[in-house]
């Protein structure tokens, strides 16, 4: 079966909060957006029954009733919508082709915002109460258990610090811990904190071996890994922090990530590749909360908007061209300007136009053109390079003669 190709301005993966905020800013901006989401719009916040930590919200939002109103809001910007699963990502010419399983689409740039996943403990019944008693952040649901008895599984930097967080919320606050008593994978400064907090208690040597309850969570079965024991832990509910996945399988041959398989960006949200920027969860950074994955999609959006600008150049003054010569140069450097006066002149004088590169402010271009470093020239005939040199060393345009 041939693919069908469509071409797109940019191209979103992933339909979270990152995701929609990006896509409302491409569309905002009058860019052919598309956003592609494999299951759920909203994401992850959809699982969170209450969120109290939004801004705008003093009551606080459901977490599904929020994302709604992200859903209607960046769709109002004539966002297309597609319902599908990214098989891969790769390059192709100064464009990113996007394939799905029926569908390649062409993007000039793409971001990606495909959030991650809680690392669950397999135990029985544990997604009959998802979201009906187990959670996986205090930041999120601590208000709703105030007063409450509660479980958490894990020891942690994560585990320990929430868990010292619910200690401000609940009655109590039970914790599983794999290990021997006093031994914890937090680092010493949390593990004594614990170990002295008064609303803390341990469970040691246990995993989880299953959840019971009725509408919602009431108990956690709770294994000794020594003994085989089964400890029932009554409890109001229960929070899993042993690990966070994120979803950058298709990534790992194309972009940089970090030890634990997150994208690693700039400020601007730009990855290792030109054109592919990242927001929200998926990104490597301290905290991920709706409120951070709204800042890193606006900033993600806004670049992409940058950058196909930047594309526009190329196409329009570069590419589209018979003959042109291409200066990259840095605006702030004495000898670059220089070097740009005796170009304006060389260029009149062999009859080709000249187009500048300022990469003071930003590199893009030239590397998606592949230029050397600053200062240096390419010369282009009908979209392709005949030559190129660079001038940090040898200030002629020697290298062009013959060729013009």
């Amino acid at each position: 079966m041939e693919k069908k190709r469509e071409n797109y301005d940019v191209v979103v993966i992933g339909g979270g909060a990152g995701g929609m905020t990006s896509a409302l800013y491409a569309g905002r901006a009058r860019l052919k957006t598309l956003l592609i989401e494999k299951s759920l719009i909203g994401g992850l916040a959809t699982y969170t029954s209450e969120i109290e930590n939004y801004p705008g919200f003093p009551e606080g939002i459901d977490g599904t009733e929020l994302m709604k109103l992200f859903d209607k809001q960046f769709r109002k910007f004539g966002v297309d919508v597609k319902l599908t699963d990214v098989k891969s990502v790769e390059k192709e010419g100064s464009a990113w082709k996007v394939s799905t399983f029926r569908t390649d689409y062409i993007a000039k740039a793409v971001i990606v915002s495909t959030g991650g996943r809680p690392r669950m403990t397999g135990a029985e019944n544990e997604e009959t109460f998802r979201d009906k008693g187990i959670s996986f952040c205090a930041t999120c649901d601590a208000a709703r258990y105030t007063g409450k008895k509660v479980l958490v599984i894990g020891s942690g930097d994560a585990a320990i610090e929430e868990g010292m967080f619910l200690t401000r919320f609940c009655s109590e606050v039970w914790v599983s811990v794999v290990h021997d008593e006093g031994i914890m994978d937090a680092n010493e400064v949390a593990r004594e904190k614990a170990l002295k907090n008064e609303k803390m208690h341990f469970i040691w040597n246990t995993g989880v071996d299953s959840y019971e309850g009725d509408e919602i969570l009431r108990r956690v079965n709770l294994k000794n890994l020594k003994t085989g024991e089964i400890i029932p832990v009554d409890v109001d509910g229960c929070f899993l922090f042993i690990g966070y996945l994120p979803n950058t399988k298709i990534f790992e041959n194309l972009l940089e990530l970090d030890s634990r398989g997150y994208i690693v960006t700039n400020e601007n949200m730009e990855t290792s590749q030109v054109g592919i920027f990242a927001a929200g969860d998926v990104r490597s950074k301290a905290l991920r909360q709706v409120s951070t994955a709204v800042g890193d999609g606006a900033v993600a959006g806004y670049m992409a908007e940058r950058y196909i600008a930047e594309v526009e150049v190329i196409e329009n003054d570069i590419l589209n061209k018979d003959r042109t010569l291409v200066y990259f140069y840095n605006a702030s450097e004495n000898e670059d300007r220089t070097l740009l006066t005796r170009l304006e002149l060389f260029s009149k004088e062999k009859g080709v136009d000249l187009t500048v590169i300022d990469c003071y402010k930003s590199d893009k271009i030239r590397k998606v053109l592949g230029g050397a470093e600053t200062p240096s020239l390419s010369y282009y005939e009908k979209g392709k390079v005949v030559a190129e040199s660079s001038l940090r060393e040898k200030s002629d345009f020697s290298f062009l003669e013959g060729i013009i």
